[in-house]
C-alpha cells in the first residue's frame, strides 16, 4: 500500500514556517496579500514545479499546481497558506503540503492517472478582508462591489492590498472553475477543537460545516446608583444578559441537537461604572448547527427566551441580525470514501461536524468535496502554541493519498 513519507511533509511544513515567523512571539505572520504570504505563495510553485507539476497564480491569488492531461477533469486538493496573525504551523498549511506529499507519491509510484490532479493553495482564507476571498472566487460566490469595498480592521482595502502584490482585483472574477472542470475537492485540516483528543480519535471525517448566525442584541434598562437603588426596583440590564446566559444549555437540550452551539463573545456594559447598575449591555449572539431547520430552531428559541427575561426584568430588548450563512454538508459519497479508507487503514476515527468554517465549504458548491481532520494537541489553534503529532499528520496525509488514488483511478462520476 503506498504511503506517504512524513520526513518530507515535516521538512517542507518546518521551512515554510520561516516565512512570516516572529520570533518575539513564535507566531506566524501571514496575513491574506501581506508581502510574506506572497513569498509562501512564490515558495510553494517552485515546490511545485520541482514537483513535476505546471504551477501558476489564478487572479484572485490562489496558486495551482497540475499534473495529468490537459483537457480531463482534475481532483483537487489542497487548503490555504495565510495565517491569523501570530498563528500556528499546521493551520491550511498541512492540508496544502500533505497534497504535495500525495502528488510525489503517486508520481513515484507510477499510479496512472484518468483524470488530472491539482494541488490548491488558496488565497485569504482567514478573513483579514471578511470572507475566503480565494475558495469563494473559485466557486463564483464573489463580486465586483464586494472586491472594491472590502476593507481590513485597519481600514485597509482589498484592491491596495491585491495592487501592492502585483494583482488587479478585477482579475478574481476570472478564477470561477467549472464545476465540468473538476471531479472533486479533498481537504485535510487540524481541527481546531479538542474533540478528537477527548475522543481518542486518530481521524475526524467531517460530514458538513455547521451553518452559522450572528446577532447583535441591545438590552435597555435604567441607569441607577448601586446603593441607593434597591434590587427589586431595578431594571439592571446585565441581570439580563446574565438570566439569558443560564438559559443557553436549555435552549439546546430544547430546540437545538448535540451538534449545536450557542455563544456570547462580547459583551458591552454602558455606562461601565463600578457604582452604576448598568442601564444598558450590548452583547453577541453566535449559533451554530449542521441542520438549518435547527438553526430557524434555536434562532426563535433565543427571541422567545430574551422576550421573557426583558419582561421580567423591565428591560427593552432590540437585536440585529449580522449575517445568515447556511450549512454546508460534504458530499455523502466522499465522506463515505474517507470512512473506508480509514477503516482500511485501521485508524481510530468517528464522523463529526466543523463548527469552523474552511475552503471546502465553498468548493462542496460546486463539485463533491470532502474534509479529513486530524486532532488538535489541547484543542489549540490559531496560536503559536498549535500542534498536531507527527505520527497523526502522517495518518491523515495517508487516509488523503489513498482517497486521491481511489478517485483518479475511477474513470466514473463520485
Amino acid at each position: 500500500m503506498p504511503a506517504v513519507s512524513i520526513d518530507r511533509i515535516e521538512n517542507d511544513l518546518m521551512t515554510l514556517a520561516k516565512i512570516g515567523f516572529n520570533e518575539q512571539d513564535r507566531g506566524v505572520y501571514r496575513q491574506g496579500f501581506s508581502d510574506a504570504d506572497m513569498e509562501a505563495r512564490r515558495w510553494l510553485m517552485t515546490r511545485m514545479e520541482d514537483a513535476g507539476m505546471i504551477a501558476r497564480l489564478d487572479g484572485a491569488g490562489n496558486v495551482v499546481g497540475r499534473i495529468g492531461p490537459e483537457d480531463a477533469p482534475a481532483v483537487m486538493i489542497g487548503s490555504h497558506l495565510d495565517s491569523v496573525p501570530a498563528g500556528g504551523i499546521f493551520d491550511g498549511t498541512l492540508g496544502v503540503i500533505a497534497g504535495l506529499e500525495c502528488i510525489r507519491v503517486v508520481q513515484e509510484e507510477g499510479i496512472p492517472l484518468n483524470c488530472a490532479i491539482e494541488l490548491v493553495a488558496t488565497s485569504e482564507e482567514e478573513g483579514r478582508f471578511g470572507g475566503m476571498l480565494g475558495a469563494q472566487a473559485l466557486a463564483g460566490c464573489v463580486t465586483l462591489d464586494w472586491l472594491e469595498s472590502a476593507k481590513d480592521s485597519k481600514g485597509n482595502s482589498l484592491k491596495d492590498a491585491m495592487a501592492a502584490q502585483g494583482l488587479d482585483h478585477r482579475a478574481a472574477l476570472h478564477a470561477r472553475r467549472d464545476p465540468e472542470s473538476l471531479k472533486a475537492y479533498l481537504e485535510l485540516h487540524v481541527e481546531q477543537g479538542p474533540v478528537l483528543e477527548a475522543e481518542g480519535k486518530t481521524i475526524g471525517v467531517v460530514e458538513g460545516i455547521s451553518g452559522v448566525f450572528k446577532w447583535m442584541v441591545r438590552l435597555i434598562g435604567k441607569a441607577d446608583h448601586a446603593g441607593t437603588a434597591p434590587m427589586k426596583l431595578r431594571s439592571d440590564a446585565f441581570q439580563g444578559l446574565a438570566d439569558f446566559a443560564h438559559e443557553i444549555n436549555r435552549i439546546i437540550e430544547e430546540d437545538g441537537t448535540d451538534k449545536s452551539r450557542i455563544t456570547i463573545g462580547y459583551v458591552q456594559l454602558k455606562p461601565g461604572f463600578a457604582h452604576t447598575v448598568p442601564g444598558e449591555v450590548d452583547f453577541t449572539i453566535v449559533g451554530r448547527d449542521l441542520d438549518p431547520e435547527v438553526m430557524k430552531a434555536l434562532a426563535a428559541a433565543c427571541r422567545r427566551v430574551l422576550s421573557a427575561i426583558a419582561r421580567r426584568h423591565r428591560l427593552m430588548f432590540e437585536y440585529e441580525q449580522m449575517s445568515w450563512l447556511e450549512p454546508q454538508a460534504c458530499t455523502p459519497a466522499i465522506v463515505d470514501l474517507i470512512d473506508r479508507k480509514t477503516k482500511a487503514r485501521g485508524y481510530s476515527h468517528i464522523k463529526m461536524p466543523s463548527g469552523a468554517g474552511h475552503d471546502v465549504q465553498f468548493l462542496a458548491r460546486v463539485t463533491d468535496a470532502g474534509l479529513i481532520f486530524v486532532p488538535s494537541v489541547g484543542g489549540v489553534s490559531h496560536a503559536p502554541d498549535e500542534w498536531t503529532h507527527w505520527g497523526d499528520v502522517e495518518k491523515g496525509a495517508n487516509v488523503l493519498l489513498d482517497c486521491l488514488i481511489d478517485l483518479i483511478a475511477d474513470d466514473k462520476a463520485t
